[in-house]
């Protein structure tokens, strides 16, 4: 088992507030239909610009201890997790047996890339 340093953490950590702004930015506008599409780009940019500002970093840090392919999953991953707990909290929406079946076989895949 490798030794957990910063290089496995806070990749994942940094990932993981990336993936909170990226979510923000392209879905928290749907509570807001009232405003105008020009500006909703605008903000969603600016928000999108911190998400970057996390996710380049985490990146570079990462892959002095994972491939790319695993932090792409890695980043798959919490996407998945973090899009469920913004649709359900934010957007108040409800996740189906069918959206946790997919999320599930997702999940799964990125199994088979850490297997080695």
């Amino acid at each position: 088992m490798p030794q957990l340093s910063s290089a496995y953490l806070l990749p994942i950590a940094m990932l993981i507030a990336s993936n909170v702004f990226m979510t923000l930015a392209w879905y928290g506008h749907l509570k807001f239909k009232e405003t105008a599409l020009p500006l909703v780009i605008l903000i969603s940019w600016g928000i999108a610009f911190i998400e970057y500002c996390l996710a380049v970093p985490a990146n570079r840090i990462g892959h002095q201890v994972y491939s790319a392919a695993e932090l792409k999953t890695i980043q798959e991953v919490i996407t998945l997790m973090v899009f469920a707990a913004f649709s359900v909290f934010y957007l108040g929406e409800k996740l189906t047996m069918n959206h946790l079946i997919g999320f599930g076989l997702i999940c799964a895949g990125a199994w088979f890339v850490f297997r080695g």
